[in-house]
């Protein structure tokens, strides 16, 4: 994936950007709780300013189109009060129709990025209308403007043309430097330049860090390499599970996909989660090893209680079983401490580690265990093996654990991680321009 990338531009003085960022950062109160997608993103945005560029930055925030385009799902919370006869199921949607785009505003972040850059990032209150085009024809040398929240506009994810050519307004020079939604063929990701409305389309640093680092060992890894998946539904990682057990030499298997695993292999799961559909495609991927060389790794003992905890962090009570005895009115939630070793044991012999999905119900510290095991396990290899943490639950348990500065690299996107690690070209990078 030999790409462009901002380095690549000479003379941006004076040149019109746009920008395409991942600034759906987490909110309460309309305060940011986490900054890491702003702070990631500034290495670009520096430049650009730095370099004299007049740069509009656009992003998505939540998902607001579930709003305008189909009535919202109720959660639990609403439905007691509709049951409870408090008020209306249409109430409630009417409801949500005027606070949310208040909550998924992008203000709040253009004010952290005026703070970050001494002021040279202004806000515009829509994104292709009045105030969006007056502000971006106001912007003089090394400033930039953020357009409101893409997703207000229901074009963005149909790749509308006329959409298109009103995003992109006076935009010389695309960049991309959202990983996390470049598995995404919207307007803003792919469109405007596979329609041809802007030609030269390079990527951020954020998304050259992830192509150097995740790609390029996916390509090309240093062995022994090890892949570990984790995670609820084997029909969620169908794909992956195939193409890394092509791609590595160990491929481990833990949260609740192991419990289909397990069943494949004949043994008794209790009330373990099961995607009865897949256990045959188990039972291939079983073969496929086997026939391969390849070593695929499967819980040896298993942590059980009775019930998933509800709320997810209340206290549970656990036994720790083999896991082919798991008693049949029992459920698996974690790895056991024999598996952790085993785990641990495969990482300390490696080169190459790539990680997508938590081994149990992390978010519970009784449950976290194994979780915690594997993230220590890749941190005490830190330095002598590239590790590789392939972005949602799993990036997610390492920050909140302690262990993200012991990462090789800690990918920012989930879903285009996936599908990276599936073999796919992600539309959002197959339309950037290629290095000459």
């Amino acid at each position: 994936m030999n790409k462009m990338s901002v380095k690549d531009l000479k003379n941006l003085k004076g040149k019109k950007v746009l920008v395409r960022c991942d600034f759906n950062v987490p909110m309460k109160d309309g305060v940011i709780t986490d900054e890491n997608r702003i702070l990631g993103a500034l290495p670009t945005i520096k430049y650009l300013l730095d370099a004299g560029a007049r740069v509009t930055l656009c992003s998505h925030m939540g998902k607001p189109h579930s709003i305008f385009s189909a009535e919202v799902k109720l959660n639990k919370k609403d439905k007691k009060k509709v049951d409870a006869g408090e008020t209306t199921a249409e109430a409630i949607i009417e409801k949500a129709k005027k606070d949310e785009p208040k909550k998924l505003t992008l203000a709040p972040v253009a004010k952290r990025l005026a703070e970050l850059t001494g002021g040279k990032v202004a806000f515009a209150t829509d994104v292709i209308g009045a105030d969006a085009k007056a502000k971006r024809n106001a912007l003089k040398d090394g400033e930039a403007v953020l357009l409101e929240n893409l997703r207000f506009h229901w074009e963005e994810e149909k790749k509308d043309e006329a959409f298109c050519k009103e995003l992109a307004y006076d935009a010389e020079i695309y960049v991309n430097d959202a990983f996390g939604t470049a598995h995404r063929s919207h307007a803003s990701t792919a469109a405007i330049v596979e329609y041809g409305i802007v030609k030269t389309a390079v990527c951020g640093f954020l998304i050259e860090k992830e192509l150097s680092v995740m790609a390029a060992t996916l390509e090309k890894p240093e062995r022994p390499f090890v892949a570990i998946l984790g995670g609820a539904k084997v029909a969620d990682k169908l794909n992956v599970i195939s193409n890394l057990l092509e791609k590595c030499d160990t491929l481990i298997i833990g949260g609740g996909m192991a419990y289909t695993f397990l069943k494949a292999k004949g043994y008794e799961i209790g009330t373990s989660l099961l995607d009865e559909e897949k256990i045959d495609y188990c039972k291939e991927m079983l073969a496929k090893a086997e026939k391969a060389g390849k070593k695929l790794l499967l819980p040896i003992d298993t942590v059980v209680c009775k019930s998933f905890p509800d709320p997810i962090d209340a206290p549970v009570e656990v036994t720790t079983v083999d896991s082919d005895k798991i008693p049949a009115d029992m459920m698996g939630m974690d790895i056991g401490e024999k598996t952790r070793k085993l785990y641990a044991e495969a990482i300390a012999s490696a080169k190459s580690v790539v990680w997508n999905g938590p081994m149990g119900v992390f978010e519970n510290p009784t449950l976290a265990k194994g979780t915690i095991a594997v993230a220590q396990a890749l941190a005490d290899v830190y330095g002598k093996c590239t590790t590789i943490i392939g972005g949602g639950d799993s990036a997610a348990a390492v920050q909140q654990l302690g262990f993200a500065d012991k990462m090789s690299h800690i990918s920012t996107g989930g879903g285009a991680s996936l599908e990276l690690f599936e073999g796919k070209v992600l539309p959002g990078i197959a339309c950037l321009n290629d290095k000459k």
